[in-house]
């Protein structure tokens, strides 16, 4: 038989317009597709398929089910053979076990407590009175009902213990739901308490739709110094790296739009929604990863990314772009005017004003070079060198080797750097061996490497910083300040990011901080080849930083409660364990040392 996992993943992978469509002509009407009953004689179509909620029904004869149903209905097959059918077209292949193989899933009573969260907090949001408030501010913001029950919005009330008793009379244990992080406890109270209170609930769901975790937003002049936006917590059914916003509800309309929208926020997903765009995602509080590129890769080739134009924005904006390139996707930069983002600009100028921009969005390596061309990058032959080093990730990250082929010729032509020099350059940052001069355009002379003392990662990155504002962006777009293990450090660095011209410790600055800054600013050293151990100080940062989640996941291992848990863990820690190795330490760590002439 085949697993239930296995059936969902299929179910997760079909679109249902699509499989359908292959026996009836089916018109689009709405959100939904009509045709005349493909089981029984009609002049006038009465059947519906629903592809946001996975159905059809024929409100003529009365018939109605899922993708597989329709496949077993209309082609005679049992339900095994409608689940390969469908696996086929969708290109997932299918596993089956015995059926003495089959054990009940260990996480299924997380599930079960999410699915009753989901449906408490859409009923408090429905309340004439505990709703009234959230219902207000949604439809201020073009949320309707509607939008509302399609992406499961709900309400918590600002109460402590109003979900906990409400689970509390359907047996559900509080163990589970202090787990799941529905309930929060603290060392002055021992009662648990609802972890969400006073906050539009959004419901994050897996790709086949089952509940795994909320996001909280704050109503507008609620905050009592809350923060805006509370999430889940990691759990073992909820993994946010792995995840994306609103991918349950729209990986239908991306396989057939040929495009993904990514924007940052459950907001924006759900205010574009409301305006017709269904094919929108957004990452769950991280910057994109690897998994969640490989997930939109199922769906699409062609992904726009769709953040806020200021500074932050546009890091987030080429760190996604260059995940996106490493899984073969082509992602697209679409530029919103200063201070707007997706969510207020389509309030106030509708579908036909977001098309517009989505119209004029330009591949992220074109948006990189028209950047730095408005900076003025390519004024000096010293910053044509620092703009090659900020355009190589986005070429090494291009693994279609045609777009990349497009892209060596792009800076080639726009830099004056040989072809042959950025290929060699390319090369050498994969082999992880020294670097040379050649990088750089022919009138660069080699500058010779100058001996300097052995910094630590984090330090060596801030004193890049205070010596040249270019590396802030650069270290913006790579590291974040919970990299730095160092709380000084990580004061600096956000002191740094505010105001890269930062020439003095700022008065309201921690102590120990403004001192440890006043150091790095007073330090005469003088780097040579920066671009190249700020490089290597990052990736130290990025492996130490693996190492201590990896510590963190072997003593979770050793704690695991149970079975699935435990798998799990391991896989993330498998995962864990290939990114660390794919950043080749030892070959960098021998490179860092040349680029200082520690020879030691």
């Amino acid at each position: 038989m085949i697993p239930d996992d296995m059936v969902e993943e299929v179910r997760a992978a079909a679109d249902i317009v699509d499989v359908i469509g292959e026996f009836v002509q089916l018109k689009k009407a709405g959100r939904e597709y009509k045709a005349n009953c493909p089981f029984h004689e009609e002049r006038t179509p009465s059947f519906y398929v629903v592809p946001a909620k996975g159905f059809y029904k024929c409100f003529g004869c009365g018939k109605s089910g899922d993708v597989f149903s329709f496949v077993m209905e209309r082609q005679g097959l049992d339900f095994v053979e409608a689940v390969k059918h469908v696996a086929g077209r969708a290109g997932v292949q299918v596993r089956e076990v015995k059926r003495s193989q089959e054990e009940e899933d260990p996480n299924r009573p997380l599930y079960e407590i999410n699915g009753f969260a989901r449906d408490w907090f859409r009923r408090q949001l429905e309340d004439a009175t505990v709703g009234a408030a959230a219902r207000e501010y949604l439809e201020g913001r073009g949320i309707s009902a509607d939008v509302c029950e399609r992406y499961g919005l709900g309400f918590a009330p600002d109460e402590w213990r109003a979900l906990r008793d409400a689970a509390a009379k359907h047996g559900l244990e509080e163990e589970l739901m202090l787990e799941v992080g529905l309930l929060g406890s603290s060392e002055r109270s021992r009662e648990p308490y609802d972890r969400f209170r006073g906050r539009i609930m959004f419901t994050i769901e897996s790709r086949s739709g089952r509940v795994i975790a909320f996001g909280g937003r704050i109503l507008e002049g609620d905050t009592k110094d809350a923060p805006k936006y509370l999430n889940s917590p990691e759990t073992p059914i909820y993994h946010k790296g792995s995840n994306l916003y609103g991918l349950s509800w729209a990986r239908h309309s991306i396989r057939r739009e040929e495009s993904a929208l990514v924007v940052e926020g459950y907001m924006d997903v759900v205010s574009l929604a409301a305006h017709g765009f269904e094919n929108v995602v957004a990452p769950l509080g991280t910057a994109l990863t690897p998994e969640q590129a490989k997930l939109l890769s199922r769906y699409t080739k062609r992904v726009l990314l769709l953040f806020d134009s200021d500074a932050a924005g546009l890091r987030a904006t080429f760190k996604a772009g260059d995940t996106l390139l490493e899984v073969g996707l082509h992602p697209a930069v679409v530029t919103l005017p200063p201070g707007e983002d997706p969510d207020t600009l389509v309030r106030s100028e509708g579908r036909e004003g977001l098309e517009q921009y989505l119209d004029q969005a330009v591949d992220v390596l074109d948006r990189k070079l028209q950047i730095l061309d408005e900076k003025d990058y390519f004024s000096s032959i010293e910053r044509t060198r620092s703009a090659v080093d900020r355009l190589l990730p986005t070429i090494r990250a291009a693994s279609d080797p045609a777009l990349r082929d497009i892209y060596v010729a792009k800076v080639a032509d726009r830099t004056g750097v040989r072809r042959e020099t950025l290929e060699a350059e390319m090369k050498r940052a994969a082999s992880g061996s020294a670097p040379t001069s050649v990088a750089a355009p022919p009138s660069v002379p080699r500058i010779a490497a100058h001996r300097v003392p052995k910094l630590g990662a984090e330090r060596t990155v801030l004193l890049l910083m205070t010596k040249n504002p270019d590396f802030v962006e650069r270290a913006g777009e790579h590291v974040g300040a919970g990299d730095f293990v160092d709380v000084a450090y990580r004061t600096i660095f956000q002191a740094l990011l505010d105001d890269p011209e930062l020439r003095a410790p700022p008065v309201s600055m921690d102590p120990v901080a403004a001192r440890r800054l006043q150091e790095i600013l007073s330090d005469p050293e003088e780097l040579a080849h920066a671009g190249r151990v700020f490089e290597e100080s990052v990736a130290r940062m990025h492996v130490a930083a693996l190492d201590r989640r990896s510590q963190d996941l072997d003593l979770r291992i050793a704690a695991a409660a149970g079975d699935g848990e435990k798998r799990t863990l391991i896989e993330e820690k498998e995962r864990v364990s290939r990114e660390r190795r794919e950043l080749h330490p030892d070959d960098w760590t021998t490179t860092a040392r040349k680029l200082r002439g520690d020879t030691t």
